[in-house]
C-alpha cells in the first residue's frame, strides 16, 4: 500500500517552518505574484530561498502556486518570473492556464509541473491530456466523488499522480472558477483578488417588483445562500487511499499558524496510524475528531467524495467560523534561565491558562507565571501581538510549539 502525500498550505515563512515541523510532507506556497491568493502575505524569492532550505533540510518538498488564468499583459511577467524561480529551484510550480504550462517548461525544464484544480481537472481523458505535455500531477475537481478518482487512477499511468483536497474550504464555484467575485466587486478571483462574495448575506427581489428586496430568513440572522461547509476526510483516509490518491492536500493559504499545525498534525497522526495498523486508526479515531476542530473552522462536510451532496451541506444561518482556541504565539527556543522566547500573536496576561501544542500529538496546560518584554522589563499583560517576549511558563517548550487559548464559548 502506497503512503500517501501530506499537502500542506502556508502563506509566510514562519507557517512554512510550522507546516514542516507539525508533520507535513511538503507544502504549497505562493510568490508575489500569479498565486491566486493576493491577499496572502505571500513569500518573496529570499524567503522561497529559506523557505525551500529549511524544509529540504528536513526531507519536505516545496511546491509554488502559479495558477491564475493568464491575460496577455501577464505573459512577458510571467516568464521573468519563471526565470528567477529556476534559480530557487522549487520541487514543482502548479499551473492550470495552458499558456503558463508552456512557458514553464520552456524556462524551467527541470522543475516538475503539476496541474491546478483550477484547470477543471473532472475526467481521465484530461489527465492523460496533461501527462502528454509532460505534467507529473493532476490535481483533482472538487465536484469528483472517489469512484470517479478510482475511475482516473484506472485509466492511467502510474507515474501521473493525482493530488486531491481532502480538507478545508469550499469554493461555491465549478472547481473554484467564480466570477461572482469579478461581477460584483470588480475584483478578478481567477487572478487572485477574490472578495468572497459566497460569503455575503443575500436577500430576495421579484422580477416585477424591482427594488423591493424581500429577506430569506432562516432564523435572526438571516440567510447565507452560499455558504458551504467546511471539507473534512479524516473519518474516511481508507477509502482515500484505495480510490488511488497519491497526495492528500489541505486548502488553507489564507489560515494562520494554528490552523496549518492543528490539520498538519492530527492528518499525520491519522496517515500514520492507518499505515502502521487500520485497528491503530480506529482506536483513536475520537483522538483525530477532538484535535482537528481545535482551530478555526465552518462546520465539516465530506462534500463530493461520496455522491451528490445533500442540503445539509450548505450552511444557510450565518457565515460565522467555528473557534475553540485562540493563537497566542509560537515558541522560538528557551533561554538558559528557563524563559520561553516567544513570537506573540494575540494577548495574553500572567497567571492565565494556557496549552503548548507540541508536534509529537502532546497538548501541555500551562500557567503564564512571567511575562517580560524585549527589554527585559516585567509585564503584568501583553496586550500588543507581533512582538517578541520572554514568558516564564514553569516548563521549558521547544522550537515551533505553538501556543493557544482555550476559549469560554465556541
Amino acid at each position: 500500500m502506497k503512503r500517501p502525500e501530506l499537502l500542506i498550505p502556508a502563506n509566510s515563512l514562519e507557517v512554512l517552518k510550522i507546516a514542516v515541523v507539525f508533520g507535513a510532507d511538503a507544502v504549497y506556497i505562493g510568490g508575489e505574484v500569479f498565486s491566486l491568493r493576493a491577499k496572502a502575505k505571500n513569500f518573496s524569492m529570499e524567503e522561497m530561498k529559506e523557505g525551500i532550505a529549511f524544509a529540504h533540510a528536513r526531507g519536505v518538498k516545496v511546491y509554488v502556486t502559479a495558477n491564475i488564468l493568464a491575460h496577455n499583459a501577464d505573459l512577458d511577467e510571467v516568464r521573468e518570473y519563471f526565470t528567477e524561480l529556476r534559480e530557487v529551484s522549487p520541487d514543482a510550480l502548479i499551473i492550470s492556464d495552458p499558456g503558463v504550462f508552456e512557458i514553464a517548461k520552456e524556462a524551467c525544464p527541470k522543475i516538475e509541473l503539476h496541474i491546478s484544480t483550477q484547470a477543471n481537472n473532472t475526467n481521465y481523458g484530461t489527465y492523460l491530456f496533461w501527462h502528454s505535455l509532460g505534467a507529473k500531477r493532476v490535481v483533482s475537481a472538487r465536484e469528483l466523488s472517489l469512484q470517479e478518482i478510482k475511475e482516473i487512477r484506472d485509466h492511467i499511468p502510474s507515474d501521473l499522480e493525482i493530488e486531491t483536497f481532502i480538507h478545508g474550504a469550499m469554493c461555491i464555484s465549478y472547481s473554484g472558477r467564480c466570477l461572482l467575485s469579478n461581477y460584483l466587486a470588480a475584483r478578478d478571483a481567477n487572478q487572485g483578488a477574490c472578495t468572497h462574495p459566497c460569503r455575503w448575506k443575500y436577500a430576495l427581489m421579484e422580477e416585477m417588483r424591482p427594488g423591493e428586496y424581500m429577506p430569506v430568513f432562516e432564523n435572526e440572522r438571516g440567510t447565507y445562500i452560499f455558504n458551504s461547509k467546511d471539507l473534512c476526510m479524516i473519518e474516511h483516509i481508507p477509502e482515500l487511499i484505495a480510490a488511488g490518491i497519491d497526495s492528500f492536500k489541505v486548502e488553507g493559504r489564507m489560515k494562520a499558524a494554528l490552523y496549518v499545525a492543528t490539520v498538519a498534525r492530527t492528518y499525520r497522526k491519522a496517515i500514520d496510524d492507518f499505515m502502521e495498523s487500520p485497528e491503530i486508526y480506529k482506536q483513536n479515531m475520537p483522538w483525530y475528531l477532538s484535535q482537528i476542530s481545535n482551530c478555526t473552522y465552518r462546520q465539516f462536510t465530506t462534500g463530493f467524495f461520496f455522491g451528490r451532496p445533500s442540503e445539509e451541506t450548505q450552511i444557510y444561518d450565518n457565515s460565522t467560523y467555528l473557534k475553540e482556541y485562540t493563537y497566542l504565539g509560537t515558541v522560538e527556543g528557551c533561554t538558559g534561565d528557563g524563559l520561553c522566547t516567544v513570537i506573540q500573536r494575540n494577548k495574553f496576561s500572567v497567571g492565565e491558562q494556557i496549552e503548548a501544542m507540541k508536534p509529537d500529538g502532546a497538548n501541555l496546560e500551562l500557567t503564564v507565571l512571567k511575562i517580560l518584554d524585549e527589554s527585559g522589563k516585567e509585564m503584568q499583560s501583553a496586550p500588543h501581538p507581533q512582538q517578541k517576549l520572554y514568558i516564564d511558563l514553569g516548563t521549558p517548550l521547544e522550537q515551533y510549539d505553538i501556543l493557544r487559548r482555550k476559549e469560554e464559548a465556541c
